[in-house]
C-alpha cells in the first residue's frame, strides 16, 4: 500500500477534503517534489504550505508512521531535512536524528483510486485497463508509445553491448551473435546464441570464399554432424547420399586445424517446431548469408532504406537443403528463403536495434534516427499482444507501435507495474470507469 501512497502523493490524487497535519494545521501541496528512486527521502525539494508558512524540503512516505523507526531513519542525518512525514496511518510520533519531532499528515487514499488500483491488480482480462482506452487522447497514446519504443530499443542495446563485451569489444562479432540469436525465433534463441559464441569467425574468414567449408564449420559447431543426432530412420539415407559424410569429414579436418569444439546437440529443440525453423535450415541460411558478405555490421550500416535493409538480410539455403529439412530426410523442393514474416522479425529484432546500439556507441545520431525511421516504415507485428490491444480500440500503425506494446506487456502489464504506466495513471485518476 505504501507504493500507492507514493503514487497518490506524486500525482496529487488527494481526497476532496482539506489536508491537515496531526496537530490540525492546513496543508497545501504546491509541488510534491522530485521522486527519489535511490537511498534517502522519498521526495526531494517539495514545496508545501503548512499553516500559512511555506516550507521547502524533503518528504518521506510510509504506510504507518512507526515504519520511520523500523527503517532506522531516526539515526540517519539524511532525513533531518524532512519537512513532512506522510502516512496512511499515524500510529506514532517520530523524531529525526537531531531529536526533533516531525510534522506528520495522514493521507487517505480516495476510494475510487483504491478501487481502480485493485481492479488493475486483479482483473483477469488483458489489458485490465481496457475501459479507459477509448477515452485517451491521441497525444497521450502517442507520447507513451514513443517512450516505450525508446525504452525497448535501449533494453535491446544493453543486451547487444553485453554480447560485444563478451567478444572482447568486437562489434562485428556482437552483431553476428545477435543475428544468430534471432534466427532462433524464440524457441531456439538461447541455443543459437550459444552456438554463435562457439563459431570462431576469425578462423571462418580464412575460408570465406568456400561456402561448403563455411557450412561445415557452422553445422559442425552446432553439433549436427554426429551420426547419432540423425533419427535412426534417416541415418542410412544420409550416409548413402554422401553429403553428410562429406560435411563431417571436412569439419573434422577444420576442427583439428582450428582446435574447435562443438556445442551439445541437446541444446536444440525440435518438439512442435515447424520444419522451416529446424536449426539445419536456419544455419544453412546463415552460412549462405555469411558467404555472400551479408552478415557483417559494415554492410548493415551502409543500408539507407528499408529496401536495402531487406536485401542485406535476405538469404536462402544452400542447394542440399532445398530438398531436405534434416540429413537423409527428403522433402518436396521448396523455396527455403527467409519468409517475409521472418525477414520482418529479423529487421525489427536485429538490424534496427543494432543500428541504434552502434549509433549510441559511436555518438552518431543519424544512425539512431535511422533506426526509428525504419520502425515507422515497417509493418506492425501481428501477434496476440498486438491483437489484444487492437480489440480494445488501440490503433497500431507500424512496427514502432507493435514494439511499444510488446514492451508495455512484458515490462509493465506482466509485472502489474500499473503505477509506472501512463495508461494506468489515466485509469487511476478517472473518477468513474463504466
Amino acid at each position: 500500500m505504501e507504493l500507492l501512497l507514493h503514487y497518490v502523493w506524486k500525482h496529487k490524487l488527494f481526497p476532496l477534503t482539506e489536508l491537515k497535519t496531526t496537530d490540525g494545521k492546513n496543508v497545501e501541496v504546491i509541488d510534491p517534489g522530485l521522486h527519489n528512486m535511490n537511498a534517502g527521502p522519498d521526495f526531494f525539494n517539495a514545496k508545501i504550505r503548512i499553516g500559512g508558512t511555506l516550507w521547502v524540503g524533503n518528504v518521506e512516505i510510509h504506510d504507518k508512521a512507526s515504519d520511520w523507526y523500523l527503517h532506522k531513519h531516526d539515526h540517519d542525518e539524511h532525513y533531518n531535512n524532512v519537512i513532512l512525514h506522510v502516512c496512511g496511518t499515524i500510529d506514532s510520533q517520530v523524531k529525526n536524528q537531531k531529536g526533533e519531532y516531525l510534522t506528520q499528515m495522514e493521507l487517505p487514499i480516495p476510494d475510487y483510486v483504491l478501487e481502480h488500483y485493485q481492479q488493475l491488480l486483479t482483473l483477469d482480462q488483458y489489458p485490465p485497463c481496457y475501459k479507459i482506452i477509448p477515452q485517451l487522447t491521441k497525444l497521450t497514446i502517442h507520447s507513451w508509445m514513443s517512450a516505450l519504443q525508446t525504452e525497448r530499443l535501449e533494453q535491446k542495446t544493453e543486451a547487444i553491448v553485453h554480447r560485444v563485451s563478451a567478444c572482447d569489444g568486437s562489434w562485428e562479432n556482437g552483431y553476428f551473435i545477435t543475428l544468430a540469436r534471432n534466427y532462433g525465433f524464440g524457441i531456439n534463441s538461447d541455443a543459437f546464441e550459444t552456438w554463435a559464441m562457439h563459431v570462431p569467425l576469425h578462423d571462418v574468414d580464412h575460408h570465406r570464399d568456400n561456402l561448403f567449408q563455411i557450412e561445415a564449420i557452422f553445422m559442425g559447431q552446432a553439433g549436427l554432424l554426429e551420426l547419432g543426432t540423425i533419427p535412426e530412420r534417416y541415418q542410412k539415407a544420409a550416409l548413402n547420399e554422401g553429403y553428410f559424410s562429406k560435411l563431417r569429414n571436412e569439419y573434422l579436418y577444420l576442427a583439428h586445424k582450428f582446435n574447435l569444439t562443438p556445442i551439445d546437440f541437446k541444446l536444440w529443440k525440435f518438439l512442435r517446431l515447424r520444419p522451416q525453423n529446424f536449426p539445419h535450415i536456419r544455419i544453412s541460411q546463415l552460412a549462405n548469408s555469411y558467404y555472400q558478405h551479408k552478415a557483417g555490421l559494415s554492410q548493415l550500416i551502409e543500408c539507407k532504406s528499408v529496401k536495402a535493409l531487406k536485401e542485406c538480410l535476405h538469404t536462402s539455403v544452400t542447394p542440399y537443403w532445398e530438398t531436405h529439412y534434416t540429413f537423409g530426410s527428403i522433402s518436396d523442393k521448396n523455396q527455403k528463403n527467409l519468409s517475409p514474416f521472418s525477414l520482418n522479425l529479423l529487421l525489427i529484432n536485429t538490424a534496427i536495434p543494432m543500428l541504434f546500439a552502434y549509433g549510441r556507441y559511436k555518438g552518431d545520431e543519424q544512425l539512431c534516427n535511422r533506426a526509428f525511421d525504419f520502425l515507422d516504415q515497417l509493418k506492425a507485428e501481428n501477434n496476440y499482444i498486438v491483437r489484444q490491444w487492437q480489440m480494445v480500440g488501440l490503433h497500431v500503425e507500424n512496427a514502432g507501435d507493435s514494439q511499444a506494446l510488446i514492451q508495455l506487456k512484458k515490462q509493465y502489464c506482466d509485472h502489474r507495474e500499473c503505477l509506472r504506466c501512463r495508461i494506468g495513471y489515466e485509469y487511476m485518476k478517472a473518477p468513474e470507469q463504466k
